[in-house]
């Protein structure tokens, strides 16, 4: 009975929304890692690169929240890309305290080549899924985010 039980469980397991989201993240991920290994990089790394802004630079304290990541995972990301020359940090002129990341040349390139893969990702997904998929995509994710957001889960 026990055996059953758990081959049911794995059965339905994949088909839990939870699980499509894992498996498609993970995924995505693995895609987007062996595509920035070709360039000596990885997913993070590049994530970062186009969360800068390439005018002006990026306030360090704004980087994490807007990426959605905690502070030690970013500041490994942020001191590899300052090792590598991608980066540089500039003391905000406003305020003393305060921290501006930018790019250099080398940051600017590298940051064109994780947008050109953004860009290709979408337009491959864009090419075998309807419009109208799409949005029904992007109107379930901002359900789910909203239901997050609004603690609706596990009360």
């Amino acid at each position: 009975m026990h055996s059953i039980f758990l081959y049911i469980w794995e059965m339905e397991r994949e088909k839990t929304i939870d699980h499509a989201l894992r498996a498609t993240w993970k995924a995505v991920t693995k895609l987007y890692n062996e595509e920035a290994s070709k360039h000596d990089s990885t997913m993070a790394m590049a994530m970062a690169l186009l969360y800068i802004n390439h005018e002006d630079g990026t306030p360090s304290t704004s980087l994490g929240p807007s990426m959605g990541m905690e502070a030690t995972s970013l500041s490994r990301i942020l001191k590899n890309l300052e090792d590598r020359g991608l980066i540089y940090r500039e003391k905000n002129p406003d305020d003393g305290r305060g921290v501006f990341l930018k790019l250099t040349e080398s940051g600017q390139n590298m940051r064109e080549i994780s947008k050109k893969s953004v860009i290709d990702f979408n337009d491959t997904i864009k090419k075998n899924i309807s419009e109208e998929k799409i949005n029904n995509f992007f109107e379930v994710t901002d359900v789910i985010n909203r239901l997050i957001n609004d603690k609706l889960f596990f009360e």
